[in-house]
């Protein structure tokens, strides 16, 4: 009948295979980049590797990694009742070099995932969307789930189990096709569909991700202490950074990108299609003067719709102020004197920290 959805079944290897073709013509269609497909149980290191990561303790305060870890490192435990893992990559790719915001003396350096709308609401909506689809043709009793780092959910792995891409000596996924700008989404669901091939390692002897860290947060390839990572620090360490490690992170004041920046594998980044993900006026490089004069009020009316609200003003603050120390400008003493009585012991701590780097 015109109008109506064509519907697939999905009990035959003919069936899933037809509906995971037109889903993944239909998930290109409606924004992402690249789909593959896995089993739940395709991640069997998974588990070990993460328990050796938490038992190193480079998990710092991330204590959601150990709280979650029987779901995080096995898929089957989080929904035992998934047959497959649909997963799309959605690109972000920077139409600028972020390596070019590095430096700047007075003004902050903002990882490019924040320098657009929250990727959290963009990314979701359209995999709901994506799901919705497939529920429509897949038929009577197919259930979804859908995730977007927000679960205990190892989407690295399974995308590479996917065939999306591999986990570079940096840890994040990148692809041959795809670079390594792209933001990762799960679908969870009851509907068994035909699984791709994983994808190999191609890093070779290249290690220009891990030479150009500013803290030395690679104890070895493929390998993370997340207590040195700028992105860390910066975002999920609560209370001061270690007085070691204040002069690396520069004038970085939101997530770093130097390690995703000098992959030579972005040469064939696939443009990023949803302009929501683009940097927004304001949030490439602003002043560092300004974000230090911004009080709570100030902090969510700057950052509505932004990632960056997630951290509060208090750790954008203490940031600015490592920021401004790091500077060399002696003009902006100024601006951090005030906050050496700040309310927040860890944004007076770094405002004398910086007063003194100025000195």
């Amino acid at each position: 009948m015109a109008g109506r959805p064509q519907r697939y079944l999905k009990t035959s290897d003919e069936g899933g295979a037809a509906l995971k073709a037109a889903l993944e013509r239909f998930a290109i269609e409606a924004g992402f980049v690249k789909m593959g497909v896995c089993r739940p149980d395709a991640i069997p290191d998974a588990a070990e590797r993460l328990r050796a990561f938490v038992e190193a303790d480079h998990h710092g305060q991330m204590g959601w990694m150990a709280e979650r870890m029987a779901w995080r490192g096995d898929p089957t435990a989080l929904w035992p009742e998934a047959r497959s893992v649909v997963m799309l990559a959605e690109s972000y790719t920077p139409a600028h070099d972020p390596l070019d915001d590095v430096g700047l003396k007075d003004r902050g350096a903002v990882s490019v995932y924040a320098q657009g709308r929250d990727y959290h609401d963009v990314v979701k909506k359209r995999l709901k969307r994506v799901g919705r689809w497939l529920l429509d043709r897949a038929g009577a009793g197919a259930e979804i789930k859908v995730f977007v780092d927000t679960a205990p959910v190892m989407e690295k792995p399974l995308a590479q189990a996917a065939g999306l891409g591999w986990q570079g000596k940096h840890t994040n996924l990148l692809g041959r096709d795809l670079g390594n700008w792209v933001f990762l989404g799960a679908i969870f669901t009851t509907i068994a569909l035909p699984p791709d091939a994983p994808e190999a390692e191609h890093c070779g002897s290249c290690r220009k991700c891990l030479d150009v860290c500013p803290t030395d947060a690679f104890p070895a390839p493929f390998r993370l202490d997340a207590r040195r990572c700028i992105s860390y620090l910066t975002i999920e360490h609560r209370g001061p950074v270690d007085l070691d490690l204040r002069a690396g992170l520069g004038n970085r004041i939101y997530g770093c990108d130097d390690c995703l920046a000098v992959c030579p594998w972005n040469k064939f980044a696939t443009a990023a299609r949803d302009m929501r993900l683009a940097t927004q006026p304001g949030r490439r490089a602003p002043e560092l003067a300004a974000l230090a004069r911004l009080d709570d009020a100030g902090f969510r009316a700057m950052f509505a719709g932004s990632p960056i609200k997630r951290i509060g003003r208090d750790r954008l603050v203490r940031n600015v102020c490592y920021a401004i120390g790091n500077s060399g400008l002696p003009e902006l003493a100024k601006h951090v004197a005030p906050l050496t009585q700040d309310g927040d012991p860890a944004v007076a701590d770094a405002a004398r920290w910086a007063r003194l780097r100025l000195a």
